[in-house]
């Protein structure tokens, strides 16, 4: 009699801690972002351990627009990367927290979720998106603070325990948490809606001197433009270090990639940026030494570039002169016009949400 009490007992007391276990609150799991990328069109490199989420973007976005990332509160990431500007700065060298101007031109923040040679900056420092947005945070000239003083900021505000929460499980905040947010909201600057791409999809029109301008960039013989931005993969951009023939060898004051790997034929190579916004985006090259398309059409690609050491066999017709003439130009401006995405310079999810 004892012992059938003392099953039942026992049985109903597993029944209550099944019970209870069900009613209790589950971790919440964060919601895989919809990249909406287009039919035909390429899909973005994640790293297995970081998937984009929207609550991870969500948190990256606050971060990316925060000025408590700076040491003394001044700046955010979207200081020196400016929406209406393709998230680059409209200036040949962003200005840090303490009023220092950066080394090089901020790059355009625009589909750099499509990388598959990873490795970031102009000179390659950084080998993922991952490590990539704590630069700033440390570097001297820029955000000047450290990253665990902003763990310290980002835990005393009541907005961020309950975001990194939904993004990640549970309310700790530290750096690697920090990085991957901030490079999931940098994943999701994707831009695939300008004319070009609604051409493409049969959404919209080119018109006749827009479509000679596409050929002539696509055109070995004409503006040679594919090797390193090629229309065919929809990105026009290669991703890789690219010596461009800007400089003669003499004339050298910045070494790129060769400053990272230590190698001597990566001399002068800098990262190739895409050409998509690239009417809102200069001014141009890794020193922001052309203010417009027209200096970098006329003054440097149709003159062939300077012959170096290092500069790459892509550019077949440096210190020759690409075979283009006046009607060719305009129409290759034109097109690069076109690539121009207003969505993405206006969306509001890319926006401060402060």
């Amino acid at each position: 009699m004892i012992e059938n009490k003392y099953s039942v007992f026992v049985f109903f007391f597993i029944v209550s801690l099944f019970l209870y276990s069900c009613r209790r609150e589950k971790k919440p799991t964060a919601t895989p972002y919809n990249f909406k990328i287009p039919a035909g069109y390429p899909r973005p490199v994640e790293p297995a351990e970081n998937p984009t989420t929207v609550e991870g973007a969500r948190l990256g976005r606050f971060l990316f627009y925060d000025k408590q990332l700076s040491l003394n509160n001044s700046i955010s990431c979207a200081s020196c990367h400016i929406q209406e500007y393709a998230f680059s700065d409209p200036k040949k060298y962003s200005v840090g927290a303490f009023g220092e101007e950066t080394r090089r031109h901020s790059m355009a923040l625009v589909n750099v979720s499509f990388n598959p040679f990873t490795r970031f900056f102009w000179d390659g420092r950084a080998k993922t998106l991952e490590d990539q947005v704590l630069h700033p945070i440390r570097d001297p000239v820029e955000m000047s603070f450290h990253v665990q003083g902003v763990v310290d900021r980002l835990q005393q505000d009541p907005r961020y325990p309950p975001m990194f929460e939904k993004a990640f499980g549970d309310g700790k905040i530290d750096s690697g948490r920090i990085a991957k947010a901030l490079a999931q909201f940098v994943r999701t600057l994707v831009s695939f809606d300008s004319r070009y791409d609604r051409w493409i999809q049969g959404r919209g029109t080119l018109d006749s001197i827009e479509i000679r301008g596409l050929q002539l960039i696509q055109d070995r013989f004409k503006g040679d433009c594919f090797h390193c931005h090629n229309a065919e993969d929809r990105l026009f951009c290669n991703y890789q270090f690219i010596n461009n023939g800007l400089d003669y060898e003499h004339q050298w004051t910045d070494l790129g990639l060769f400053e990272t790997t230590g190698n001597p034929n990566d001399k002068a190579r800098f990262k190739t940026p895409t050409l998509r916004n690239v009417a809102v985006s200069g001014p141009f090259m890794h020193d922001g030494r052309f203010k417009t398309i027209d200096e970098v059409l006329i003054d440097h690609y149709l003159t062939g570039g300077k012959i170096s050491p290092t500069i790459d066999p892509m550019m077949e017709f440096a210190g020759i002169g690409l075979n283009l003439s006046p009607n060719d130009v305009i129409a290759i401006k034109k097109f690069l016009l076109s690539l121009t995405d207003s969505t993405f310079l206006t969306n509001p999810e890319f926006a401060s949400p402060f």
